[in-house]
């Protein structure tokens, strides 16, 4: 089986990929020049794009990973979010980055951030690769946006479906058939 006959189109290239990230480093490169921000990594899927994006930036950030789930197997996030990782060290202070693959209802979002004002995060940002408004349930918005998909079921380059796809090298619209079943 190979995982690109599941593939309807590809939507972002692994060239766009490149580009959408060079140019989040140097806008947060910029932003961040004189700070110390942790960046918060939502896992799983926004582990790449978070690799990608910090290797190519020259400032100090401090790196931390958090397992949030909204979705479990299915296709529509459940509403119900909930904390498997949460942080190892303080954000009281700190400018916070929220790193995360998409943006879609916003509500892992939502309840992130206000999460963490209770934790006294100096600042609170988001940095998400793709961001898909037609979906919104709630008022997120994010302060850095690789670029906007449509809404469509889309994988790879971190984003999976039941815990596949992820690394595939591009973003995918997944064929209909695959989730239906």
């Amino acid at each position: 089986m190979r995982l690109s006959d599941d593939i309807e189109k590809v939507l972002i290239s692994e060239e766009q990929l490149e580009q959408i990230n060079e140019e989040l480093a140097a806008q947060l490169s910029k932003d961040y020049a004189d700070k110390n921000p942790i960046f918060v990594c939502v896992l799983k899927g926004a582990v790449l794009f978070l690799t990608d994006l910090v290797r190519k930036m020259d400032i100090p950030v401090e790196i931390e990973f958090m397992d949030v789930s909204s979705y479990g197997d299915g296709i529509k996030s459940s509403g119900d979010v909930k904390i498997l990782k949460d942080l190892d060290v303080s954000v009281a202070g700190r400018d916070v980055v929220f790193i995360e693959d998409i943006v879609d209802t916003g509500l892992t979002l939502a309840a992130l951030t206000e999460l963490f004002k209770t934790r006294n995060a100096k600042s609170i940002k988001i940095c998400t690769l793709l961001d898909k408004k037609e979906n919104r349930q709630v008022n997120v918005k994010s302060d850095y946006i690789g670029t906007t998909v449509p809404n469509e079921f889309v994988v790879g380059y971190g984003l999976d479906y039941a815990e596949k796809y992820r690394n595939l090298p591009y973003i995918g619209v997944l064929k209909p058939e695959i989730y239906q079943n």
